[in-house]
């Protein structure tokens, strides 16, 4: 996709950034992985280059590759300024966009790319941003023969093409699935820098005008298969797996169910019910996390409370978020797992008469979730752009990624690098 006029497969926008550095890191490793091309060629992008010069220095020095900063281009753009975004879509087939909040920073970005030529890829877990995009620039993208590829790190990846993994190891039909999120910490616990954290205030603070988004879409309802997948309480506990639970407000059940619309609408495939969760350990922990949502709820109501909530990350929510972010040994020690349980139908059965008879269990595992797990589901999702094209839904436009690569070998590409796929067990009831 690289070509004369285009000098670069990727540019990283943002790289400077708290996420964006990681980015690059990755982007790096994978251009010398043996694996990998030897021959991808790309570039750092954002407003400063004595920024841009320092997280290539440090990648240089983390990955013991002195030369790097010589062999990566820099550009010089701003969100602020329209011409500087389309002189960096000019140069790349793909950008890695990694500039949020997305509701205020990201538009631009995908009207330029779209503009210029260029495929986009972000890692936003906002569902307002992601479904408004998705209906103001599909046809455009398609037009231009580009994709537009959404929630493509840890949101949402992992629960996306989770359920399509599952879906395709069943034997039989799979009808409806839950996912419980595990997060694994060290003994340093948990830290997720504050940048998620304003993304979840003005997104849950801003409901309402998701609710008219999705009103006026008027979308007639996916078909059910099977019973009807049924809503646990706000806390319940999960059995096969010994912990209380709480749902996950997080953008997987959204993303989740625009892939098996379009499945189903365009692939003729089954769709999927789905529901999400995290698990949260003994009812102590389970009780403890719903009254600080309850607070986090009440205060993001208001203007002021949001504030509040913006301005004191750590203390609102219970040192969990930071200006700071986590630090490298907080990362190392961290890892996710998220398990699958579907049920479905066997070949040959009547859907209509009888109830489920086939479970299974999947996993996906993977490193520390939002800045180890999401720049490798990033940039494999860039190569998945650049080397199976011929997988890619056509003519182009703005898809999730369950819908881009559902036919490609991203999952492959990620069980090589760490986010891990399996079957955990089968059976017939």
């Amino acid at each position: 996709m690289a070509t004369k006029e285009r000098p670069f497969h990727l540019v990283v926008f943002g790289a400077s950034g708290f996420t964006g550095q990681f980015v690059t890191e990755e982007v790096a490793r994978e251009q010398v992985d043996p694996k990998g091309s030897s021959r991808l060629t790309w570039a750092v992008a954002g407003r400063s280059q004595e920024k841009l010069q320092g997280v290539l220095a440090r990648a240089a020095l983390k990955l013991g590759r002195p030369a790097l900063s010589s062999e990566v281009g820099t550009i010089i753009c701003d969100i602020t300024n329209p011409a500087s975004l389309d002189e960096m879509a000019k140069q790349a087939a793909v950008v890695l966009n990694c500039v949020g909040p997305y509701r205020f920073y990201g538009e631009p970005v995908v009207k330029a790319c779209i503009e210029n030529g260029t495929s986009c890829i972000d890692i936003s877990g906002e569902p307002q941003f992601l479904e408004l995009m998705y209906w103001k620039y599909h046809e455009k993208a398609a037009e231009k023969g580009v994709y537009i590829i959404g929630s493509s790190g840890f949101d949402s990846i992992p629960a996306d093409l989770g359920v399509i993994y599952t879906s395709n190891k069943i034997n039989g039909i799979l009808t409806a699935v839950e996912s419980f999120l595990t997060i694994h910490s060290g003994p340093e616990g948990l830290c997720i820098h504050d940048g998620t954290w304003k993304s979840a205030i003005y997104g849950i603070g801003d409901q309402s005008n998701l609710k008219k988004l999705r009103t006026q879409s008027n979308l007639k309802p996916v078909p059910i298969v099977g019973p009807k997948l049924k809503r646990r309480w706000p806390i319940s506990y999960c059995r096969e797996l010994s912990s209380y639970s709480i749902p996950f407000l997080g953008a997987d059940v959204s993303v989740v169910k625009r892939t098996q619309r379009y499945l189903h609408e365009n692939l003729e495939q089954s769709p999927v019910q789905y529901a999400a969760y995290v698990t949260v350990g003994g009812i102590t922990s389970a009780i403890k996390l719903m009254f600080a949502g309850l607070f986090f709820l009440f205060f993001v109501r208001f203007g002021i409370g949001r504030q509040l909530l913006i301005k004191f990350p750590w203390l609102f929510s219970f040192g969990y978020f930071s200006k700071q972010g986590p630090t490298h040994k907080q990362m190392d020690a961290s890892s996710f797992t998220m398990t699958f349980f579907g049920q479905g139908y066997s070949q040959g059965s009547d859907i209509d008469k009888n109830r489920p008879n086939i479970r299974i269990c999947t996993q996906v595992k993977g490193p520390e979730a939002g800045y180890v797990a999401t720049p490798i589901a990033m940039v494999q999702t860039a190569l998945t752009l650049l080397n199976d094209a011929s997988e890619l839904p056509k003519p182009g436009g703005v898809f999730t990624p369950g819908a881009a690569f559902s036919k490609t070998k991203l999952i492959d590409r990620l069980n090589q690098r760490g986010i891990e796929f399996s079957v955990i067990s089968t059976s017939e009831v």
